[in-house]
């Protein structure tokens, strides 16, 4: 086996491991939450056992916000006009067009997955490679799909809230999700194994960029509107992912955090 065979048997491996550990921490965490709580708790009930310190690192997030996030965002807005930022936007999405048609095809909806599919052949070619939304124009709606979903189809619970410096809060089910659809994009194995990491890197970094950019007016009027801003957001976050399972997601009230696929705070 050639080296780059070798190392990439090496990442795959690893990276099925993390994701076992995480998948089985959650169920275990969170059968030991049920353990300790009311035999009629709601299955869609918030489980926050380590509230303290995902406050400790949500109230450090926010500092790197006020402090730097926040002001780069507001810089880019500065340079980068708005048609220019929605072109980037739509061309990060088209570029997530195979995870996202996995994920709807692991669920069962063919409908769904043939949605997805023409969607990414209309804007692939008459939206130069997905820099215009041409198919949203036409009434076939960008439908953001993840692997966290996926386990929610399966039955799979959110497990503990967990919030991550500098990424935010999320779900440990969801977090792993996010692995699994990181370490299946046809894209990452393309760049790795034509010895082009550095674009990959890029496009995270401009997917973070991008992600950001769609988060801080949310946020901010969010935190102006709430008593408890930390209790907002996750209320806010499992309203949200609940609703995207269930496609739901029009009957969201109150603000609506992007997560993971434009996409996780």
């Amino acid at each position: 086996m050639s080296k780059n065979g070798t190392v990439s048997m090496k990442i795959a491996f690893s990276s099925l491991a993390v994701i076992a550990g995480l998948l089985a921490a959650g169920t275990m965490l969170s059968s030991c939450s049920t353990q300790n709580r009311a035999s009629n708790m709601s299955a869609d009930e918030i489980q926050d056992p380590f509230e303290s310190t995902n406050r400790a690192v949500f109230s450090f997030n926010k500092a790197v916000d006020d402090a730097v996030i926040h002001p780069v965002i507001k810089g880019y807005r500065t340079v980068v006009p708005k048609p220019a930022r929605t072109g980037v936007t739509n061309f990060l999405r088209n570029l997530k067009s195979p995870v996202r048609f996995a994920n709807q095809i692991l669920q069962g909806d063919v409908s769904g997955a043939g949605t997805e599919f023409v969607r990414t052949a209309i804007n692939t070619t008459v939206g130069v490679g997905g820099v215009f939304d041409v198919a949203g124009h036409e009434g076939i709606k960008y439908e953001q799909e993840d692997f966290g979903q996926t386990l929610g189809v399966w039955g799979v619970d959110h497990g503990p809230y967990v919030v991550v410096p500098f990424l935010g809060p999320s779900s440990v089910r969801d977090y792993a999700g996010y692995a699994v659809d990181s370490f299946a994009d046809p894209l990452r194995w393309y760049l790795h194994n034509t010895d082009r990491e550095g674009w990959y890197y890029a496009k995270l970094g401009a997917d973070y960029l991008d992600l950001r950019d769609s988060l801080m007016n949310v946020l901010e009027d969010l935190e102006a509107s709430s008593i408890d801003y930390y209790a907002a957001v996750r209320s806010t976050y499992y309203q949200r992912r609940n609703a995207l399972t269930n496609d739901q997601i029009g009957s969201v009230t109150g603000a609506a955090l992007p997560d993971f696929d434009n996409d996780t705070y």
